[in-house]
């Protein structure tokens, strides 16, 4: 098994970049995230690899972070879900949004993804809810609310949208009582972090 790849992006696409290690150029599919930060055609690179083989192929996935390919591998762990519909939900969620979403059981967090319906979402839910902590996906420091209905997500995607990076946004709504309202959560959110700046 190939654990990762280090060397220059030779191609890139919307979903795929080839890195040239030893004169071979290995096609990795990837996610937007992982696109976005590995830099321009010409740079050195270092891509954590999943290899996947079916009857009729094999395929590399490729990810920035070690911490994207477990996501992956856990998506992948999931009745019904391949591939393809992990690197959908990745592609959508960073690994702390799709960590959020299922430790506080909010397959809603999913509905806007292409090719994960409702059913699915659910069962992602369902079946990772307990592996997360263990895989250690969320860091210790990190409570994450239960019962929430998605408010916690909504509340950080929220405060993203106003300026906060992913990290202070995740720390500061996850600190609150669950039970509060998006609207109550953003407000108390914002109070915690403008005393900080």
């Amino acid at each position: 098994m190939i654990y990762s790849l280090n060397g220059k992006i030779i191609h890139k696409t919307a979903d795929m970049a080839v890195i040239e290690c030893g004169g071979v150029g290995y096609a990795c599919k990837t996610t937007i995230p992982t696109l976005t930060k590995i830099g321009s055609v010409g740079d050195n690179v270092r891509l954590f690899t999943y290899m996947h083989i079916t009857e009729n192929a094999l395929d590399f996935f490729g990810f920035f972070d070690e911490q994207e390919l477990l996501c992956f591998k856990m998506l992948l762990s999931v009745s019904g879900v391949g591939p393809k519909a992990a690197i959908s939900v990745l592609s959508s969620l960073s690994s702390e949004k799709f960590a959020l979403a299922v430790a506080s059981e909010d397959p809603a967090a999913f509905k806007s993804i292409k090719g994960i319906g409702l059913k699915t979402a659910s069962r992602i839910v369902l079946e990772l809810k307990d592996k997360l902590k263990k895989q250690g996906v969320l860091s210790d420091d990190i409570k994450l609310p239960s019962g929430g209905h998605g408010n916690a997500s909504e509340a950080i995607s929220a405060l993203e949208v106003l300026g906060f990076s992913q990290s202070e946004a995740v720390k500061a709504v996850t600190s609150l009582p669950p039970e509060k309202s998006v609207e109550e959560l953003i407000k108390l959110s914002l109070k915690k972090l403008s005393a900080k700046m």
